[in-house]
């Protein structure tokens, strides 16, 4: 692969499931590993990449307002959980020789960063990695939305969201073997069609910002690599040509 990468500044939405490996919850430290080297491999392009990960690993909000907590009290804790994983990841990718910042949009000095715009942007001119943690520090909003809007506010060329699977089907293909695989999508397509890729809020920030969202299996080893040289399995989802 010799092609040179289409974006200069990208943002990597990766879900707190995807960070469990084979486990049922919790953190997998060879999958975050894993992970952590295709980051790098990524930077070592001269890549500029900033990252959100969910925290579906650990606690999900939104399951446990439905067992009767409070659903404001349940998204703090939720983003709590975010800033967990984004310490692990950082952890593995310093371990790799990768420069990276945590910015928390709540603020939490003795452990990480507060959310800074300008000061992310630097540390990404450094070429630092910058994970943003604690979703958008309001509750009733997804890390989806999150990473829209934190790839709108970094200015990116691209939101990447790597997924279980290659792209974006009209079901589960791990349920459904039939599903239908799209190469290409507008966001109205997505929306329309309620395909399970982001939440609405998400996808309508995306598209209000002319952001591109490209949809790929994140557990297939240098597939974030390839992604970016625009190689491989992956589905962009734009406006239309």
């Amino acid at each position: 692969m010799n092609r040179q990468p289409e974006y200069k500044r990208v943002l990597l939405k990766v879900s707190g499931e995807a960070l469990m490996g084979r486990r049922e919850f919790g953190l997998d430290t060879d999958t975050i590993a894993r992970i952590a080297v295709d980051i790098g491999a990524v930077v070592a392009l001269g890549v500029q990449v900033c990252l959100v990960i969910g925290g579906g690993n650990i606690f999900r909000g939104v399951s446990a307002a439905a067992g009767g907590m409070e659903r404001a009290q349940a998204d703090y804790m939720g983003m709590l959980a975010t800033v967990m994983n984004a310490l692990a990841m950082q952890s593995a990718l310093e371990k790799k020789n990768v420069p990276t910042r945590v910015q928390s949009a709540i603020p939490m000095a003795s452990v990480c960063e507060p959310y800074i715009r300008r000061r992310a942007e630097r540390h990404m001119e450094k070429g630092r990695v910058v994970i943003f943690a604690a979703g958008t520090g309001n509750p009733f909003f997804t890390t989806d939305t999150a990473a829209a809007l934190r790839a709108a506010e970094m200015g990116c060329d691209a939101l990447l969201k790597g997924t279980q699977v290659d792209g974006v089907y009209s079901a589960d293909p791990r349920k459904v073997p039939g599903a239908e695989r799209y190469d290409q999508l507008t966001y109205l397509d997505v929306l329309s069609r309620d395909l399970n890729v982001m939440d609405a809020a998400a996808i309508s920030l995306a598209r209000e910002n002319g952001l591109p969202i490209v949809v790929f299996n994140i557990h297939a080893a240098g597939a974030f690599e390839a992604v970016m040289r625009g190689e491989g399995r992956f589905t962009r989802i734009t406006e239309p040509a």
